[in-house]
């Protein structure tokens, strides 16, 4: 299972919400490239970097931090946050993503997002499924739709999509575990998706966890800017 570290952007600095609140802010880092510097330096390969300033305005802000760590770095990096437009696609690639990570547009704007995987690929993107209860939920989480996350991946796994991260938005930010029984039972109804959790990861134990029910990657970012997890563990356990 790969470990994949979150850098969340806000005014250009590592951040981390509560709940998707964006009023419930911690700042852990002034300099993004900094921390993924150490993430690479403790032979992770991955970073999930998202721009929440581009999250809440529906545009794309913070490229400067995109392209400076996939500039200075080696990360496999996926990006997303405000990606509207087939330009922010062509932009999140040309900067050094590997993958466009697109959530609200895949549920608000079905014929763009249709299009992009036939222009781009299906392997070229990342789809969030983020929820609460079960019910799909888009702009930064600040809405909740009547969308059910198995319908939403029925449809986009018969569009060849394969690569989907999943946050129960109840859970992220608070460190009181992931949601084991959401993602094993979407694993079992989708058993060759590449799944990655996201949400809730609080310890060593919870990862294990993740690993035994399928999991192909899990998404850590709290537990690791306040020493939950240490980079050394992350390293160990990748081994």
């Amino acid at each position: 299972m790969e470990i994949i570290p979150a850098i969340d952007i806000i005014d250009g600095k590592c951040v981390r919400l509560t709940e998707g609140d964006y009023s419930q802010k911690t700042i852990y880092n002034e300099d993004p490239l900094e921390v993924a510097k150490e993430f690479e330096a403790a032979g992770l390969s991955r970073l999930h970097l998202v721009d929440l300033d581009g999250a809440k305005a529906g545009a794309v802000i913070n490229w400067k931090v995109l392209e400076s760590i996939a500039g200075n770095t080696k990360l496999v990096i996926d990006f997303g946050g405000g990606v509207k437009k087939e330009n922010d696609v062509r932009a999140i690639f040309d900067s050094g993503a590997r993958f466009a990570t697109v959530g609200s547009l895949a549920v608000k704007s079905e014929e763009i997002f249709v299009s992009w995987l036939s222009k781009f690929g299906p392997e070229r993107f990342l789809l969030g499924a983020d929820v609460k209860g079960t019910n799909i939920a888009v702009g930064g989480w600040l809405e909740t739709t009547q969308i059910d996350i198995f319908d939403f991946l029925i449809k986009y796994t018969a569009l060849g999509v394969r690569n989907i991260f999943c946050t129960d938005v109840s859970k992220d930010g608070r460190l009181e575990g992931p949601s084991l029984k959401l993602y094993e039972s979407i694993l079992q109804k989708f058993p060759t998706l590449n799944f990655i959790a996201s949400g809730g990861v609080a310890t060593l134990n919870d990862l294990v966890q993740l690993r035994d029910i399928g999991c192909s990657g899990a998404i850590i970012g709290k537990a690791i800017y306040e020493n939950r997890i240490t980079l050394l563990e992350l390293q160990q356990f990748n081994k």
